[in-house]
């Protein structure tokens, strides 16, 4: 579903909002994506568990325990940070995923660190037995391939598709979507080097651009700006937007229309990529540093 923007602009720029995150209740935006081809191939090769990756606030750790709820599957999170271990009644993500059915193994964040190591990887087979490994935000060749669906024939007006960028499947699913007239602008929510390269080995020919400026401090931070701007937004268009990847898309985007960035009469499409469950843990951890909450 697309949903245009009435908002003042200038340039005589356009905007519209592709509303993944209305694709599913909980497994929503890109996860949905992500995770639909990896379902099929675990269906396919008989697992009968889902293993993967996230942080304590992760949506895809709460949309893999949602999706093995709802397709059948057991689900096995490890969890970044032993000291979560006693506190999943304190965190709305894990609890979520919890509810879910899902397993936890919390590691110490150096441990996490060797989440793609072989050796690591058979230590966990020889703990948790036979699984399916899905990785850590659930790109890859898969994740793609579903990603490359967001876009539809009826996209085919834009001159530009934006999204926020985490592990980068979902960009290099739309740059390789895209058409040729189409440039797709990735909004990383992170801070680091060697992304584009990652991109690259999935959309090798896709013609597109990581913007590095509209972090706010790295993956999971957040200023007092942003969250008004987030509230300013939803107030006005209804569209609600999580603090960590879609808030910083939209507040980019827009700020770089202000610049000049896009050019006169550019219609720009935003992918809504969900991740509106992270508002509850970001909102507790706001009331705590007494700072305002998003609102929803």
């Amino acid at each position: 579903m697309n949903q245009s923007i009435n908002i003042p602009l200038p340039g005589n720029i356009k905007l519209t909002v592709k509303r993944e995150d209305l694709l599913h209740p909980h497994i929503s935006g890109n996860k949905f994506r992500k995770l639909k081809y990896n379902i099929l191939e675990a269906k396919k090769e008989g697992k009968s568990a889902l293993l993967t990756f996230g942080g304590a606030f992760s949506n895809h750790i709460a949309a893999t325990a949602a999706a093995g709820k709802e397709y059948g599957f057991s689900t096995i999170g490890i969890i970044r940070g032993e000291e979560l271990v006693n506190k999943i009644g304190d965190n709305p993500t894990l609890t979520f995923a919890r509810d879910c059915g899902m397993m936890f193994k919390f590691v110490t964040r150096e441990a996490y660190r060797l989440k793609s190591d072989s050796h690591f990887i058979k230590a966990l087979q020889a703990e948790f037995n036979d699984f399916y490994l899905v990785p850590e935000g659930g790109t890859n060749p898969l994740a793609v391939k579903g990603c490359q669906e967001i876009l539809s024939d009826g996209d085919k007006e834009f001159t530009h598709i934006a999204c926020a960028v985490g592990t980068g499947g979902t960009i290099a699913g739309l740059a390789n979507a895209a058409m040729p007239h189409q440039k797709v602008i990735g909004f990383p929510a992170l801070k680091g080097e060697g992304l584009l390269d990652d991109i690259r080995k999935f959309a090798p020919n896709g013609n597109l651009e990581l913007i590095t400026d509209y972090h706010f401090g790295g993956y999971g931070k957040v200023t007092e700006d942003l969250i008004v701007f987030i509230n300013d937004f939803f107030e006005k268009t209804g569209i609600p937007l999580d603090p960590v990847y879609t808030g910083k898309l939209f507040f980019g985007v827009i700020d770089l229309i202000g610049k000049g960035y896009f050019p006169e009469n550019s219609n720009v499409l935003l992918v809504h990529t969900g991740g509106l469950q992270g508002i509850a843990g970001m909102n507790k951890e706001l009331l705590r540093k007494k700072l305002p909450i998003i609102k929803t």
